[in-house]
C-alpha cells in the first residue's frame, strides 16, 4: 500500500522555479514581455497626458474668469457663405457702455479692438497683435501687470501714444531680463512709449496670449487703422463679467434683448452678434478631452490583448520544450497542481513584470510631455492600479491553457518525449 501523500508546494518555492526558468531564456522573456510594456505605457502616458492637457485649458479659461461673457460681432456672408465670427462690425464702444449701465447683472463691461501688425524696435521687426483696450481691461479679463502701470483715463481719452507689450513681444525685443519701460518703438509706423508689461498668460489653443502689445482704444480707432462705423467706434468684441456665476444665463438674456433692441432687429431677424459663455467652453472642452482620452487609451489597450497572445504562444512554445522535465518532476511526485501553478506563476510574472515596466515608462513619458509642452503633470492612482491590476489578469488568461496543458501530461508519455 502507498502511503506516500505529497504535499503543496510553498509559493516561494513556486515563484523560484519560475524565476529561474525565466532567467534560463531571458532574451525570449523580454521579448514576450514587450507587449505588455507598450500597451501599460501607452495606457498610463496618454490617460496622464490627456488628463494634462485637460487640467491646463480649465485653468487657462478660469482663469480668465469663469463669469465672463464674450460678445463677438456678426458675420459676414458671401455668395451664401459664412465668413464667420467677427466678419462684419456691428459691435461699437457704445454697445458697451450701454450694456455696463443698464445690465444688473453685469459688473464690468470691456470693449476691445485688434488686428494684425507690425512693430519694430532698432533693427527689430516682429509681427504681432496689436489690441486697442479701455479702461476696464484689467478687471474684466482678471489679469495684471508685472512692470510698469496701466493706461491713465486722460491717456485713454487724448488717444495717448502709449503702449504694453505682452510676455512674449518682450522677449522678442528686448529679452525677458530687460528694462523697456520708457523705451519708444513704431507700431504700423507711429512712435509708442513702453509703459507696462503684462503678465505672462500662456497659450489658449494655438494663439499665444503674450504674443501682443495693448495700446488705448480711442488711439487703436483713430490712429492706426480708423475702423469706425457710421454709429460709433467698431470693435471686435465685448468682454462682460458678471457679478455672480450662479446669474451667466441671466446676464445672457438681458444683453441679447438689448443689444437686438440696439441694433434694431425684429423678431424675424437673426442675431448680429454671438455670446460666447466661458463656462460652456470649459464644459464642452473637457467632455471632448475626456470621450479623445478614452477612445485613445482603448486603441493602445489593443497592445496589451496583443501581449497577452504573445505571453499565452510563447508558454505555449515553453510546455512543448520542457515536456521532458515535466515528465521528469512528476516522477518524482509533482502533483498537477504542482505544475500548473508553476507554469501560472510564470506566465504572471512575465505579465506583472512588464506591466511595472510599463507603469515606470509611462509615468517617464507622462512627465517628459508635461515639462515639454507645459500642463500640469497628472497621474492618477485609478490608472497605476488598473495598470497592474490589468497586467495580472493579462498574465493569468494567457497562462491557463498552457498550464494546464502542462498539468495534464502523462509521466510515461513525457519522459518518452526527445
Amino acid at each position: 500500500m502507498n502511503n506516500y501523500h505529497p504535499h503543496p508546494v510553498p509559493i516561494p518555492e513556486i515563484l523560484s522555479m519560475a524565476i529561474t526558468a525565466l532567467l534560463s531564456n531571458k532574451l525570449r522573456t523580454l521579448l514576450t514581455m514587450l507587449g505588455v510594456i507598450i500597451g501599460i505605457a501607452s495606457v498610463i502616458a496618454i490617460t496622464s497626458v490627456g488628463q494634462g492637457v485637460q487640467k491646463a485649458t480649465e485653468q487657462e479659461i478660469q482663469s480668465l474668469g469663469t463669469n465672463v461673457l464674450q460678445i463677438f460681432p456678426g458675420q459676414a456672408r458671401t455668395g451664401g457663405i459664412s465668413q464667420g465670427l467677427g466678419s462684419t462690425s456691428t459691435l461699437i464702444k457704445e454697445d458697451a457702455q450701454v450694456i455696463q449701465k443698464q445690465v444688473s447683472s453685469a459688473q464690468v463691461v470691456s470693449a476691445y479692438l485688434q488686428r494684425p501688425g507690425q512693430i519694430v524696435y532698432q533693427q527689430d521687426n516682429h509681427g504681432t497683435n496689436i489690441v486697442g483696450i479701455d479702461s476696464n481691461y484689467l478687471e474684466a479679463r482678471n489679469t495684471k501687470l508685472t512692470r510698469g502701470r496701466f493706461f491713465t483715463q486722460e491717456e485713454l481719452d487724448s488717444a495717448t501714444p502709449v503702449t504694453i507689450l505682452g510676455n512674449t513681444v518682450l522677449n522678442e525685443l528686448f529679452g525677458e531680463d530687460s528694462q523697456p519701460l520708457g523705451q519708444k518703438i513704431r507700431i504700423e509706423g507711429n512712435i509708442y512709449e513702453i509703459i507696462g508689461v503684462f503678465e505672462k498668460k500662456g497659450s489658449e489653443g494655438s494663439i499665444d496670449r503674450d504674443d501682443q502689445v495693448f495700446i488705448p482704444l480711442s488711439n487703436m480707432s483713430s490712429r492706426i487703422f480708423g475702423n469706425n462705423s457710421l454709429s460709433g467706434t467698431a470693435v471686435n468684441g465685448i468682454y462682460v463679467k458678471v457679478r455672480d456665476e450662479k446669474r451667466m444665463e441671466e446676464a445672457e438674456f438681458q444683453i441679447t434683448n438689448l443689444l437686438r433692441s440696439r441694433h434694431n432687429l425684429s423678431a424675424s431677424q437673426d442675431d448680429d452678434f454671438s455670446i460666447r459663455n466661458q463656462t460652456d467652453v470649459v464644459n464642452t472642452f473637457t467632455s471632448i478631452v475626456g470621450l479623445l482620452t478614452v477612445m485613445v487609451a482603448a486603441i493602445a489597450g489593443i497592445s496589451l490583448v496583443v501581449g497577452g497572445i504573445g505571453i499565452a504562444n510563447i508558454m505555449l512554445v515553453s510546455v512543448v520544450e520542457r515536456t521532458r522535465e515535466i515528465g521528469i518532476r512528476k516522477a518524482v511526485g509533482a502533483t498537477n497542481s504542482a505544475i500548473l501553478q508553476q507554469f501560472l506563476a510564470e506566465s504572471v510574472l512575465i505579465s506583472q513584470t512588464g506591466g511595472i515596466i510599463g507603469m515606470v515608462t509611462g509615468i517617464i513619458i507622462a512627465l517628459a510631455a508635461a515639462n515639454i509642452f507645459e500642463f500640469p503633470f497628472i497621474v492618477s492612482f485609478a490608472s497605476v492600479i488598473g495598470s497592474v491590476g490589468l497586467s495580472l489578469i493579462v498574465g493569468l488568461l494567457a497562462g491557463v491553457i498552457p498550464a494546464r496543458n502542462a498539468a495534464k501530461l502523462e509521466p510515461i508519455n513525457a519522459l518518452r518525449r526527445e
